[in-house]
């Protein structure tokens, strides 16, 4: 074997592919049988909405490449070629799952879903109307002409184009129609059921409208159709040193969101050459950029068909979260801080606990200011009611809201009104910066002196993906940490210089090379024969110095293993490069979210909890926050619970192979199901909640 030498160049793996390989081990979850049927169909939703972002956010610099025959960046149009081809075949499998698995499936069940040449006189009567009374009235057929040009089409909306026969009112032979369908039509709807019958039938909104397209253009035929759907480049700019009023300029860009770069164009599958040909020069895309499939052009929106079926037998056994074992229903959480910190692993343990926190804070006359950070709390602002009850009372409150955070814009946009309306202090965190920390500051006086309490996270304020995202939320009182944190909103509020902090890590300033600084220490022991050890869990790996770091440290010795959820450059096992690398990438029921970083060298170990992945952007162009976890028990905790478990996870867990290939662990492992561990279910189980 050659060995190379500690400064050869690691062959990273891509990117973007890696990201499509995430996905693929997503739609893994679609094609096993052991899994409930409504939840093997809600995976293939997720890999549809996954899809739509990987195109809104990451796909334009490839798109220009291509039209453009340049490079931009690692975008080229070779990396277009592939990338096309590499979604086509993702594309192809996920309406294979569909078409012949899981409709069968769903059908056997009872459930059915009725195209228009399956259904009965009785049904086709209940189609008619409700298309007459509830959706004919909502659509407008736009026939284009000099007049009548190709209308603005909405980012990933759901539209037919016709081709029709005959002449118009005019006597003009104006073949072709656009019909937009609105989005606050149902995309599913349920069928009357059939007397004594136990079927349930449903019907798309686009099999309603294509049954009766002709209805929409008296006095001509319908030769050809087909519904399509095109999704944009979706990501905001905005030159923050330009403006100046952020928050006004992100509500112009949201306006402007929906009408951008065309990327994709789907179809389906019977779509003449002529439409989709004349599609595509509408949109400016070349023919790679056409996706026909084989039924709704929009699988994401399944998801209504899923919350419309009563049968909890094909759904995942609800799981309730355990209050946190640490806490005592009912003793003020100032009263337990005191007696040493608290952590919750979400959400095996309940996020209410956090919310309690806060509510008990907002509650207690002692309490004289709170700060927050806000990236997604989401829109229902269960948060956002108790900061505004809190300035009610007479408390100081500040909120530094990040407005940029991709997709929940306009929700942050409205908290931050929400809250400046009652009298909050609202910031906007530091130009040109993402403010990406979770932290929760309470200020209270006690016994004559000030006293602060934190919660800080690896994820974010938001009740609902909390039940469904795992992470850990981190409680003290510790002087020295809640110090920082201080420190920390000064800074973001005034823009002066950062103070030296005493155990707190930030990025943009410290966290890069305070990492690297732990990487070359744990190489260095390694090299003078000490044990030495790197174990990271996050949700993506693909910041080239930390990857190249990490390819050296295994170079000198160290044993390195990366359990990261999604993109990933490092590979694995590569002779001469990474021997001692092992990547492990844990798909399950939950999303993993968590960020830990351990560190062992010589006699030394340090454990770090953090809101960043080891992305270029996380530590160069974003406010995050790392702190490291002293207490003795909680380091074991965290070490068992998120790091040793997935580690040995046979059932979840994916191997990356040298070439950037997953394989599931059990295959590689060749472990009999007799022995099949899930860090996920294990965790359920331990934790008590109802599963």
């Amino acid at each position: 074997m050659t060995v190379a030498s500690p400064m050869s160049r690691v062959p990273f793996l891509d990117r973007d592919q890696s990201i499509l390989a995430f996905n693929e081990r997503v739609l893994d979850w679609a094609r096993r049988t052991e899994v409930p049927l409504l939840e093997r169909l809600r995976y293939l939703t997720i890999v549809s909405s996954n899809l739509d972002e990987f195109f809104e956010v990451r796909f334009e610099p490839h798109l220009s490449a291509r039209l453009n025959n340049e490079q931009r960046g690692p975008a080229t149009v070779h990396s277009y070629a592939r990338i096309s081809e590499h979604v086509h075949r993702l594309v192809d499998q996920q309406y294979q799952i569909y078409n012949s698995e899981l409709l069968p499936l769903l059908e056997k069940r009872g459930i059915k879903v009725v195209p228009h040449g399956e259904r009965n006189l009785r049904q086709r009567r209940w189609v008619r109307d409700f298309f007459t009374q509830e959706v004919q009235p909502l659509l407008l057929p736009v026939g284009l002409d000099p007049a009548h040009p190709f209308p603005q089409v909405a980012n990933k909306s759901l539209n037919f184009i016709v081709r029709l026969s005959g002449r118009d009112a005019f006597g003009r032979e104006n073949e072709v129609a656009i019909v937009k369908v609105p989005r606050s039509l149902p995309r599913f709807l349920r069928m009357p059921g059939v007397k004594g019958s136990r079927q349930v039938h449903f019907v798309s909104i686009s099999s309603v409208i294509r049954a009766h397209l002709g209805d929409l253009f008296p006095g001509r035929q319908v030769t050809e159709f087909s519904q399509f759907r095109v999704t944009r480049h979706s990501d905001l700019a905005v030159d923050e040193e330009e403006v100046k009023n952020l928050r006004t300029a992100l509500r112009v860009g949201l306006q402007h969101r929906h009408y951008g770069r065309a990327l994709r164009l789907e179809v389906s599958a019977g779509c003449s050459d002529f439409l989709s040909d004349f599609l595509l020069q509408q949109f400016d895309l070349p023919p790679e950029a056409l996706y026909k499939v084989a039924g709704s052009v929009n699988l994401v929106r399944m998801t209504q068909l899923i919350d419309l079926v009563d049968a909890p037998e094909l759904r995942f056994a609800r799981y309730q979260p355990s209050w946190p074992i640490q806490l005592t229903p009912g003793q003020s959480f100032f009263d337990r801080l005191q007696q040493g910190d608290v952590l919750i692993h979400q959400p095996y343990e309940s996020f209410d606990a956090v919310l309690a926190f806060l509510r008990e804070a907002v509650e207690d006359p002692n309490v004289l200011a709170i700060k927050q950070t806000i990236y997604r709390t989401g829109s229902k602002g269960e948060m956002t009611e108790l900061l505004r009850e809190a300035v009610r009372r007479g408390k100081e409150v500040t909120a530094v809201v990040e407005l940029k955070a991709r997709f929940d814009e306009e929700a942050n946009i409205n908290n931050a009104e929400l809250l400046e309306s009652v009298g909050a202090q609202v910031v906007y965190g530091i130009v040109g910066l993402k403010t990406h920390a979770k932290m929760l500051l309470v200020t209270r006086r006690e016994q004559g002196r000030l006293r602060r309490y934190a919660q800080v996270s690896t994820g974010n304020y938001n009740p609902g993906t909390a039940k469904l995202y795992t992470d850990l939320s981190y409680l003290t009182a510790d002087e020295a940490l809640t110090g920082d944190l201080e420190q920390i909103f000064l800074h973001l509020a005034s823009q002066n210089r950062l103070a030296r902090l005493q155990k707190a890590l930030i990025a943009p300033f410290h966290l890069h090379k305070a990492m690297l600084d732990r990487i070359e220490a744990a190489a260095q022991a390694a090299r003078e024969g000490q044990p030495a050890r790197i174990v990271l869990k996050m949700n993506a790996l693909t910041d080239e110095p930390l990857a190249r770091a990490l390819a050296q440290a295994s170079q000198a010795g160290v044993k390195v293993d990366v359990i990261v959820r999604g993109a990933c450059i490092l590979p694995a096992g590569l002779p001469g490069h990474t021997d001692n690398v092992r990547v492990c990438s844990i798909i399950g029921r939950l999303l993993e979210h968590s960020r830990v970083f351990l560190f062992q060298y010589g006699e030394q170990e340090e454990l770090w909890l953090s809101s960043a992945d080891w992305m270029n952007r996380n530590m160069l162009r974003r406010i995050e926050l790392a702190w490291p976890v002293t207490d003795p028990t909680l380091r074991r905790r965290i070490i068992d619970e998120c790091l040793e478990l997935s580690l040995a996870d046979n059932t979840d867990a994916w191997l990356l192979q040298p070439d950037g290939v997953y394989l599931r662990a059990q295959g590689v492992n060749n472990k009999s199901r007799a022995h099949a561990h899930s860090a996920q279910a294990q965790l359920m189980a331990r934790y008590g909640g109802k599963a």
